[in-house]
């Protein structure tokens, strides 16, 4: 495992190379961006940006949605995986918002997880996201990399978690999921990591790195 001053090394550097990282989501206001969460779970950034452009033109609030409907919200994210029950819970969860919480959303993430499609981790992402809370939002690229790296050795998000939060230093845990979730994207990815291009490679634990760009 990586010591208390690797890891800190390691979010030094990243933090070096993106001061300021942000969701590659495309969002309006925190409803909408509750809204692409929701739609991303086993989904792309970039096929939930390509239906929502056209629908966060004209849908904003949860008001608005549920006066679109279900089924020309199923219509409009129809190239997203799982968009019938995905059209289902954004639907629900904005009668939710509209009956409970005059439209807004709601701050702690025990209120989040109430609401249909909305686990722990989407509510960390909107958390920390919307509202600037530092909580760790664990999804596949964090939970890759944050074992690969010898931050944690663990076998489920909320051990991540739980291993990220207690181990990042205080000052970097604002974007230390954003930049996890990056360096998954781009560097260290599934099947084949860029490790040759890496800017924590020195600091890094992963036994069969991958240092040729064939």
């Amino acid at each position: 495992m990586l010591s208390l001053s690797a890891i800190e090394k390691v979010f030094k550097r990243l933090s070096e190379l993106n001061p300021e990282p942000k969701t590659e989501l495309e969002y309006i206001n925190p409803y909408t961006l509750l809204v692409a969460v929701v739609l991303s779970a086993q989904s792309t950034d970039k096929g939930v940006n390509k239906a929502t452009r056209s629908l966060f033109e004209k849908i904003m609030t949860p008001q608005q949605m549920v006066e679109f409907g279900e089924e020309n919200l199923r219509q409009a994210i129809k190239t997203i995986g799982f968009y019938n029950t995905k059209a289902k819970n954004i639907i629900r969860l904005s009668e939710i918002l509209v009956q409970d919480y005059e439209g807004q959303i709601p701050q702690s993430r025990e209120a989040l997880e109430r609401l249909p499609g909305v686990g722990r981790k989407t509510a960390n992402v909107i958390l920390n996201t919307a509202f600037g809370e530092a909580v760790m939002a664990v999804d596949t690229h964090v939970f890759r990399v944050a074992n690969r790296l010898g931050i944690c050795a663990a076998k489920t998000p909320l051990e991540v978690e739980n291993a990220l939060m207690a181990k990042i230093p205080p000052s970097y845990l604002l974007h230390a999921h954003h930049w996890l979730i990056l360096h998954g994207r781009y560097t260290c990815q599934a099947r084949k990591p860029k490790c040759y291009a890496c800017p924590v490679i020195h600091l890094c634990e992963y036994k069969e790195k991958n240092l040729s760009e064939k």
